[in-house]
């Protein structure tokens, strides 16, 4: 639920088409925003709407749909959405990529928030999960623990905000500069 995540996706998948196979790729979340119910507040509102307009000015041809700040109510409340990455994974790792940009896609063209249980819950049988164990996974103890652990797991990394990306070689953590526009930018620090 970054939408500097969102801006950069396009160059990021041009990144990965070209990355060697024997380099791992692995996703760790950020959490962002913690639970709540509550409404997100109109100057927080602001803030990411704004952002939203200086991305597209500054990121070309990134899409918002707008109409998400009067479908919606809005909430600071980004874990869930977190754990519905990880109870994805939880059924085969090829579903993590799958739930994340169907998240995106959700939120960002389809004005759905992601927020709310039953958004993720119908992205979940769109991609192909098993709804139930979706369900019961999305509320587990043990999802949000592996959750917390990840947020505990970036305070360690050479990292300032997100997007990020860290190359890990043996013991050394290598943080790779990041140009939303160039992507040959980032695989020449990634591959030399």
């Amino acid at each position: 639920m970054c939408s500097w995540c969102w801006a950069f996706r396009p160059t990021w998948l041009k990144v990965l088409r070209v990355l060697p196979s024997h380099l791992n790729v692995g996703y760790i979340l950020g959490g962002l925003a913690p639970d709540s119910n509550l409404p997100m507040p109109l100057e927080t509102q602001k803030y990411v709407q704004d952002n939203w307009i200086k991305i597209q000015k500054s990121i070309p041809g990134t899409e918002f749909n707008f109409d998400f700040w009067t479908l919606n109510e809005p909430r600071r409340s980004t874990y869930l959405s977190c754990r519905a990455v990880i109870s994805a994974k939880k059924q085969h790792p090829n579903f993590e990529v799958l739930m994340i940009e169907g998240i995106q896609k959700a939120y960002y063209l389809n004005a759905q928030n992601p927020s709310n249980e039953d958004t993720l819950i119908k992205i979940a049988q769109d991609i192909g999960l098993n709804k139930e164990s979706f369900k019961a996974d999305l509320k587990s103890t043990k999802v949000n623990k592996l959750l917390l652990n990840q947020i505990e797991m970036i305070k360690t990394m050479p990292i300032s905000g997100f997007p990020s990306l860290v190359l890990v070689k043996g013991d050394l953590l290598k943080r790779i500069k990041i140009d939303y526009l160039k992507s040959n930018y980032i695989i020449n620090q990634i591959i030399t």
